[in-house]
């Protein structure tokens, strides 16, 4: 092998630690909240860097003439950014030179082109040619970790250390994320021997801890860290301890948050960390002001300008939030789920016209429908009943694959004021989709609403027939022959079916015991009522179990029930129909 001092104009390629990635409630921040590449690929030269390099003189060892000659030429590739062609001359002569400055150079050039197999190979070839050295083993640990070579991973790093180079164990631990129980304990096991021969080395307790929670051994990663205090004098450390105390403690995980910060003020994942935080313990007014940060250092992040809106608007802080969710459109056009809020924003500012405006502008994603549900019951509000029906035919025709979706919003949307339109659109889409229970469903409570019991029944019929292990629909059949006092043999038997097909549905449990009155067993009918009621506080199931009760002489705690659940359901009109019907017996 020849000695050279051939120099290079080196491309950005420093390695950094691999980070924890921060995953809490609201929308991330991909470009914020993803850990750090542990080798992060290489830049492209810059325009100065070039002209610098122009201007400076590059010496060359003692190469054979070719060996020179590929070298300029992979030199001038790079320079004019055709690393593809830099690439393979840097290999060839790595490969024939064995040279590890050629070896180092192509491995950076492999890296910055995503270019594993190539990468894989100089790093071993650098370590081959020169096996002291620690960025040559620290390199070859890394390439190895992701290609899932752990264990020789392991050994290249391990020996990075002993000669005193840096080293990404956190790296081989994140890498082995995947690996099996047999793989991920072997990692450990080494990394708790090496732990014995380097126990001030805190990246080597951090890489188990991280280990551990993969293993989801939380509790023992917990205690490793905790163990070992100067473990969170790095920012990944810090992270990964906070999540795992918030398991336990959110405040808790807050304060090791915030005193992280005091230490490293300007790192965005623990800013971002903790305000996601706050946001999970619903404390959004400091977590305004995290976001707030974060957002006035990271202008161009259209994510964070989302979150701060959503918080903004979640403290009824509309106009604060219009200006931020506009900043977000801004920065990225496409947001629909950033237009929704936008909308809900103008809505809660007094801007209702606004409102409309911004949710009819949206037309995809699943923001198209939850859109038109807040159009609906806006445009309801309004009594814009015929805008409400033309805004949704329009979409229907727009968007044919939402079709029976958009039906489904409008029947709910006009059921409750409007059940005669609503079943004229229940009819119409019907026709358009004869095969759907859910619309059947929903036109036959409609006929039940318009008194049409005939109607009520052979809608419900259709769908037994059909589906004869519909429960929704065996339930309401059942719980509407009870509820009117009639075949009351016929309605136990369909709710008992009901209930063998969903035992834990309280609403079925309710129509069991409603029907157990009607028969006059009271006793099994306050038991299955109670049961109902705990589950689902719910003002039908309490008028039912307050009646039950009265006709067993517990007034006083019929009294009690119905009063619990008109504080809950204040406008309730049928407690109180139930209880002065009973009064006046």
């Amino acid at each position: 092998m020849h000695e050279t001092s051939y120099s290079m104009k080196v491309f950005s390629a420093s390695t950094l630690p691999a980070l924890l990635a921060a995953g809490l409630l609201l929308s991330g921040c991909s470009s914020l909240s993803q850990p750090d590449a542990p080798a992060a690929p290489a830049q492209p030269p810059s325009t100065s860097e070039t002209e610098t390099a122009a201007d400076t003189p590059v010496t060359y060892g003692n190469f054979q003439q070719d060996t020179l000659y590929e070298l300029l030429s992979a030199e001038i590739a790079g320079q004019r950014n055709r690393f593809d062609l830099a690439l393979d001359n840097y290999l060839r002569q790595a490969r024939r030179t064995r040279d590890a400055g050629i070896s180092e150079r192509a491995l950076r050039v492999a890296e910055f082109l995503g270019n594993e197999p190539a990468a894989l190979e100089m790093a071993r070839l650098w370590v081959e040619v020169a096996p002291q050295d620690p960025e040559a083993l620290r390199s070859a640990a890394i390439h190895l970790a992701r290609t899932g070579r752990h264990e020789q991973a392991m050994d290249m790093m391990q020996r990075a250390l002993e000669q005193h180079g840096e080293t990404h164990f956190d790296f081989l631990a994140l890498a082995a994320a995947d690996t099996d129980a047999t793989t991920r304990n072997a990692l450990l096991d080494s990394l708790e021997r090496m732990t014995e021969r380097f126990p001030d080395n805190t990246q080597l307790v951090f890489a188990r801890a991280l280990l551990l929670q993969q293993a989801n051994r939380n509790d023992e990663a917990l205690a490793l860290l905790e163990d070992h205090p100067h473990t969170d004098e790095a920012p990944p450390a810090i992270l990964l301890h906070s999540r795992l105390v918030a398991e336990h403690d959110t405040e808790e995980a807050t304060e090791i948050l915030y005193r992280g910060l005091q230490h490293f003020p300007d790192d965005t994942r623990l800013r971002l960390m903790l305000a996601r935080t706050l946001v999970s313990e619903g404390n959004f007014a400091d977590a305004r002001t995290q976001y707030a940060k974060l957002a006035r250092d990271n202008p161009d992040e259209p994510d964070l300008q989302l979150s701060l809106g959503l918080i903004e608007l979640e403290l009824g802080e509309a106009s604060d939030a219009v200006i931020h969710l506009q900043n977000t459109l801004q920065l990225a056009p496409g947001n629909n789920t950033a237009r929704y809020h936008l909308g809900n924003a103008y809505l809660a500012a007094d801007r209702p016209d606004d409102a409309l405006l911004t949710w009819q502008s949206i037309d995809s994603g699943t923001e198209l429908l939850t859109s038109r549900v807040q159009m609906a019951r806006l445009l309801l509000e309004q009594d814009r009943i015929a805008a409400l029906q033309a805004q949704l035919q329009q979409d229907r025709d727009q968007h044919p694959q939402h079709g029976l979706a958009l039906f489904q919003i409008e029947i709910e949307a006009l059921l409750p004021n409007h059940p005669e339109l609503a079943i004229q659109q229940a009819n119409t889409a019907l026709q358009a989709y004869p095969n759907d229970s859910n619309l059947l469903y929903s036109r036959a409570m409609l006929h039940e609403m318009l008194g049409n019991p005939r109607g009520l029944e052979e809608d419900l019929g259709a769908i037994i027939a059909r589906e004869p292990d519909n429960a929704m629909a065996l339930n309401a059949l059942g719980y509407t022959l009870a509820d009117r006092n009639q075949r009351l043999d016929e309605a136990l038997a369909l709710i008992k079916r009901a209930a063998a097909l969903d035992p834990s549905d309280p609403a079925i449990q309710d129509s069991l015991g409603w029907v157990y009155y009607r028969l006059g067993d009271l006793d099994r009918a306050e038991a299955l009522l109670r049961d109902a009621y705990a589950a689902y506080p719910d003002q039908e199931v309490a008028a039912h179990l307050g009646e039950v009760l009265w006709r067993q002489g517990k007034e006083r705690e019929a009294r009690r029930v119905w009063r619990e659940a008109l504080e809950h359901s204040p406008d309730s009109q049928l407690i109180p129909a139930t209880r002065d019907r009973l009064e006046a017996e």
